[in-house]
């Protein structure tokens, strides 16, 4: 059933958009980097637009929804070379997880057969969901025309100096000879690089003198180098700590170049891979054994205190040097792993230490309030940190460590720094050290491990002569800030996020050595890097159609000036005025005939009005995840190239996907692949899962069960329509419904509720909010309809024109609201019952045209909007109500009568109601004031006991005026004796009171005496 409707679809060209008249909307998602198979969480992605897309058709507006397939960088470059070494891991994750044929696997050994595999797999995956994609304007992003796009983008941004050379730390593949990015890795994505201060102390000996010194030279003398976030603790050292049992070297570079003049540094062997990524000319002399070296002693840079070394096996031969400076004082994991130190005799015992670990004690650098002078034992005693392996001391440091640089205050008796805010003081301190050469700075990951999908440890590289775009430009913060101001945000609490990655990024490296991709212009031993060449591809989208019949050479700056800002560009001119040169030419790796038009111009016209209907782009969505990179950097480049009527309009972003309650991913086969979810499930049931089981900001869950419990719920929906034909007892005709003139206050009731649900998952629709659209048009409505179904039971025996006609009514909207999130069943059942074309180009539900009835003024309804009205509500309620308090009357007094009469409120009480509505709160003198001075009843008394009763009530009652209580009792008549199993006779005074029980009856909630 699903096929065919796709068929239907693409012959009929359906989601082909181009340039008309209409309003228009223009979506786009990340598009994805096709190096595996389409998975669930890739289901939720290109879902979410999908539904916007079709809902914003249906309401009229010529919608563009593209998609195209990243496939620059290195990533299949990596996985390639992996497949062709036989890699077991990679072999099995491509052939279990991904599923590709054997016969498939050696063709994956070339890195563009990857790219063609993937994003053909991809496309029809996509097909198979049916996602209504413009597909004339797929692309590669190795097309030789996008390549060309890419050229014209980085010429402009160099030419507007916002791209430099020199030096900088990068995420770093040492086998790839390449930076990597996040969509590189196989773990680590979103790891930060740090900066981190080497702190030098010199090694002395057992009596804390030199050693290994010749005269006064340095090229002998060693140094430990730990690293630190934090140098102004450097005054609360106490001894530093190694690990026994990892390998150490040592090691030594060439003092002319480097700045470490000449010094022979011992760090772990693990280290050495990131450390000589950066210093240059590292060289390592030797292997030294850490066991002899514990118990000995460092000298103090800047106090010029000697410290021992101490045996602790936390420390990671990977993080920093290999070697950690202890704080007691200040950080709560030295403070109780010196504890700890202190309590184990046999290592005590085994290096000799006990004298010297008894003497250490914690010294005070940093004051807080609410803090003694060694904070670390405050936290650590506060939380009850009993040892190092205690979860809660990753709790105690994050806390400690935030409240110090937020709060403390260097300590008085420190010198040159005291009175210092620590914010500040770090700073200071480090570049006293360095300039002092006690420390040097050094670059790692905020975590281990960083893997390349090469499959090797990624390192922190201070690239030489590497390309960078200026993020750090403060000129170009601030006018992608007002980009920010101006665009709409969803979920709104992302914006703040947006507006500190713009402050927080630096300079960012643009180009690599490997992989696939554009060269740069100017400079192509480079290749521009993927996160540069996807920011304003949007804008490709827009004429990428045209574009597959141009020849690539055609396609020069003179070309996209034209058509993207309409600037008729004279090089020659330019050239004979000396307004430029040739040399300013080669700068952006550029030549006189990429500045002359090649094309016809009626073809470029018409290329330009594609491109100025469509842009600017209206929503772009992408995941949470590319906040800091991708997201920004669309903001960054939009703001630097476009106007501001061409900057994007909205942006939303999502959450993550889980499986089963834990994380989703490929590379450790925790995924369910969305081919298979549609082969198990079919497509509509997996699109309305993934729509409502969380908002598209939120994370997911793909559960079975709850997955198994949306296919019961679409089946009953086909079941529903089956119902309305059988209690029809004749074919149904959706385009063709027999009007009826409702009178019967159910059915007004149930045509109500349709417009409710129809209106409030439209303005879900609006902001994206799939989940609460699906709450309201589904679920809730769904309730609604067995509501009504069990209200007219009676009367379904027989056909009834009035609940026929609310329940085709019901049933042509309701397939209408669902076409976004289940378009297949949507049209089989639109074409079934006798819907006209497809549904996907039905008009969206809309108030006027679906409320089908005579709008009646009893009921507060206006003929000329039909606005839902509250009185229908308030009066279901009220039907409600009685039945529920009559039967707990009748539990509560044990009888069953054969009467109950049922008593209505005067209308004094209703007045006095609106008084009390008018006054707004519950003053109950205010009320029996303005009662009295409206003289509203003769018994003041009666007044008094009321207006109590209403001063309680009237906060927790909706009050929204008087309704005729007599009418909707007497409508429901019928099923208010059936449900309550007696006779229900209705007053309207109380002639017949014999336990004076008409007294209690008050708005909303008549009295009740059963005999």
């Amino acid at each position: 059933m699903e096929k065919k409707w796709q068929d239907k679809w693409e012959k009929s060209k359906l989601f082909q958009a181009d340039h008309d008249e209409r309003k228009k909307i223009f979506l786009t998602v990340a598009y994805p980097y096709p190096s595996g198979a389409m998975h669930i969480g890739h289901g939720r992605t290109y879902t979410v637009p999908d539904v916007y897309a079709r809902f914003k058709r249906m309401q009229g507006y010529n919608v563009l929804f593209p998609m195209g397939w990243h496939v620059t960088g290195a990533p299949v470059i990596g996985i390639a070379s992996r497949i062709k070494d036989k890699d077991p891991w990679t072999l099995e994750l491509y052939e279990k997880v991904h599923k590709v044929p054997k016969t498939e696997i050696p063709k994956l050994e070339d890195p563009e057969y990857i790219v063609k595999y993937f994003s053909t797999e991809y496309h029809n995956v996509m097909n198979d969901m049916g996602y209504s994609i413009d597909w004339r304007r797929e692309f590669r992003t190795t097309d030789p025309t996008y390549k060309k796009f890419i050229e014209w983008q980085i010429r402009k941004l160099k030419e507007m100096d916002l791209i430099r050379k020199g030096n900088h730390p990068v995420k770093y593949c040492p086998h790839c000879d390449n930076p990597v990015g996040d969509h590189d890795l196989l773990e680590g994505e979103g790891v930060g690089v740090n900066e981190l201060t080497l702190l030098k102390f010199k090694l002395l000996g057992k009596n804390n003198n030199e050693i290994n010194r010749n005269g006064n030279s340095n090229s002998n003398v060693k140094y430990l180098v730990p690293a630190t976030f934090r140098p102004e603790t450097i005054y609360g050292s106490t001894n530093l700590w190694l690990n026994p049992d990892i390998e150490y070297i040592e090691v030594i570079s060439d003092a002319s170049k480097d700045g470490t003049n000449g010094e022979t540094w011992i760090i772990s062997k693990e280290a050495y891979d990131n450390i000589s990524n950066q210093i240059k000319d590292l060289k390592i002399i030797g292997t030294i054994d850490p066991k002899p070296l514990i118990g000995t002693y460092v000298e103090n840079p800047v106090t010029k205190e000697p410290h021992p070394l101490l045996p602790a096996s936390f420390v990671d031969p990977e993080y920093g040097s290999g070697s950690v400076f202890s704080v007691p004082g200040h950080a709560p994991a030295d403070y109780i792993a010196l504890q700890d130190l202190k309590n184990n005799n046999e290592l005590l015992e085994e290096y000799g230490l006990e004298n010297i670990v008894n003497k250490i004690e914690p010294l005070n650098v940093v004051t807080l309030k609410k803090y003694s002078e060694i904070p670390a034992r405050d936290v650590i005693e506060r939380l009850n940190v009993k040892t190092q392996e205690d979860p809660k001391l990753e709790e105690a440091t994050n806390e400690l460590y935030k409240v110090e640089h937020s709060k403390g205050i260097i300590s008085d008796h420190i010198p040159i720094y005291s009175g210092e805010r620590v914010s500040i003081a770090r700073e200071n301190i480090k570049k006293d050290m360095i300039s002092k050469n006690q420390a040097t700075i050094m670059y790692d990951f905020a975590e281990h491990p960083v893997i390349c999908r090469c499959g090797t440890k990624c390192v922190v590289k201070i690239m030489d002569n590497q390309w960078f775009l200026k993020y750090s430009d403060e000129e170009w913060k601030e006018k992608t800030r007002n980009l920010l101001r101006n665009e709409n945000i969803i979920p709104n609490e992302v914006r703040s996020n947006l507006e500190y990655y713009i402050g927080w990024l630096e300079d960012w490296a643009c180009s690599r050595r490997i992989g696939l991709g554009t060269k740069l212009p100017w400079d192509k031993q480079w290749l521009i890097e993927p996160l540069t060449d996807s920011t304003i591809y949007m804008s490709y989208y827009t004429i990428a159609k045209y574009l597959k019949d141009i020849n690539p050479n055609d396609l020069n700056d003179a070309f996209f000036e034209k058509v993207f800002f309409d600037n008729d560009i004279n090089i020659d001119n330019d050239i004979s005025t000396n307004k430029i040169n040739t040399s300013q030419l080669d700068s952006i790796g550029a030549d006189i005939d990429d500045f002359k038009l090649k094309i016809d111009e009626d073809i470029i016209n018409e290329i330009q009005n594609e491109f100025s209907y469509w842009y600017p782009l209206d929503w772009r969505l992408s995941a949470k995840d590319l906040v800091g990179n991708h997201l920004s950097f669309h903001m960054f480049h939009h703001a630097a190239i476009f106007p501001p009527e061409n900057w994007p309009k909205g942006m939303v972003v999502f959450g993550m996907g889980l499986f089963e309650g834990n994380k989703m991913s490929s590379s450790k086969g925790n995924v369910i692949l969305l081919s298979d979810a549609i082969e198990e499930y079919g497509a509509d049931v997996v699109r309305l899962f993934l729509m409502s089981s969380a908002e598209p900001w939120q994370d997911f869950d793909w559960r079975e069960k709850e997955v198994v419990g949306t296919k019961r719920r679409l089946d009953w929906f086909f079941d529903f329509a089956e119902k309305i034909e059988s209690i029809k007892k004749s074919p149904l005709n959706l385009s063709n419904i027999e009007r009826v003139d409702l009178t019967r206050k159910i059915d007004l009731w149930m045509m109500n509720q349709l417009f409710i649900r129809i209106n409030d998952a439209t303005n879900a629709l609006e902001g994206f909010q799939t989940r609460k659209a699906l709450q309201d048009s589904l679920f809730l409505l769904k309730k609604d309809v067995d509501h009504y179904m069990y209200r007219t039971k009676h009367l379904l025996e027989d056909p009834d024109e009035a609940i026929i006609f609310v329940l085709s009514s019901i049933l042509e909207s309701w397939i209408r609201i669902l076409a976004p999130f289940t378009p297949h069943s949507s049209e089989e059942l639109w074409s079934k019952y006798g819907g006209e074309g497809f549904v996907s180009e039905a008009e969206w539900p809309i108030k006027y045209q679906y409320f089908p009835m005579k709008c009646t003024p009893t009921l507060n309804l206006q003929a000329d909007s039909c606005i839902p009205s509250e009185v229908i509500e308030k009066s279901e309620e009220m039907v409600q109500s009685i039945v529920k308090d009559i039967n707990e009357i009748k539990k509560i007094v044990d009888v069953v009568p054969k009467k109950i009469h049922v008593y209505l409120a005067p209308d004094w009480k209703w007045l006095l109601y609106r008084i009390a509505a008018d006054v707004g709160k519950p003053d109950i003198g205010q009320i029996m004031g303005k009662a009295i001075g409206e003289n509203i009843h003769d018994n003041k008394k009666e007044i008094a006991d009321v207006a109590k009763k209403v001063g309680r009530e009237i906060t927790k009652t909706r009050y929204i005026g008087k309704i005729d209580e007599y009418d909707v009792l007497s409508d429901a008549l019928d099923f208010i004796s059936e449900e309550v199993d007696a006779e229900v006779i209705i007053h309207t005074d109380d002639s017949y009171d014999p336990q004076n029980k008409a007294k209690n009856a008050m708005p909303y909630k008549p009295a009740i005496f059963m005999e």
